[in-house]
């Protein structure tokens, strides 16, 4: 009843900012679909991950059925809904469901690095590189390409304008 009442999880995938997740100690169920939500993921070194939903006779009802999938391929997502199996932070990182694996001491550093990375790009490319991934690569790739173009000349658009 909470996803559908207060549905945080949208709101994550919906924001035209970037979003980032760190993580660390245990992520859980719709805690772990909440950061499946945001752009980036870092985790630290004790990180454990698990979709318990299944084993519990319920399906994940908080995005991980259509979120998991599209990060970490089809074959490995099913896997982990059907066994509902722990897995720690080093695997999450060779499957793509976190880019960083950080130590424990340093994890809020390195979040904060990573976003300092992020904010150093302009904000409206920022906003269009995430619109161009949102709205065109589930498409085919001739969809995609005209997004990614109309896109791109806003972006022109705007960058003439504001010199003006």
């Amino acid at each position: 009843e909470a996803r559908y009442l207060r549905d945080v999880w949208r709101l994550l995938r919906t924001l035209p900012v970037p979003t980032m997740a760190a993580m660390h100690g245990f992520s859980i169920g719709s805690g772990l679909e909440m950061a499946l939500c945001c752009d980036l993921r870092i985790a630290s070194d004790d990180a454990r991950f698990r979709l318990p939903e299944v084993a519990l006779g319920m399906l994940p009802f908080a995005t991980g059925s259509q979120t998991l999938p599209r990060i970490v391929g089809r074959s490995r997502a099913l896997e982990l809904l059907l066994t509902s199996r722990w897995f720690e932070a080093e695997e999450a990182l060779r499957m793509g469901l976190v880019h960083r694996v950080t130590p424990r001491a340093q994890l809020e550093s390195a979040a904060l690095e990573l976003l300092a990375t992020v904010r150093a790009h302009l904000k409206g490319a920022r906003r269009r590189a995430k619109a161009a991934l949102r709205n065109g690569a589930d498409l085919s790739l001739a969809l995609g390409l005209e997004v990614e173009s109309r896109l791109a000349s806003g972006a022109l658009w705007e960058s003439v304008h504001s010199r003006q």
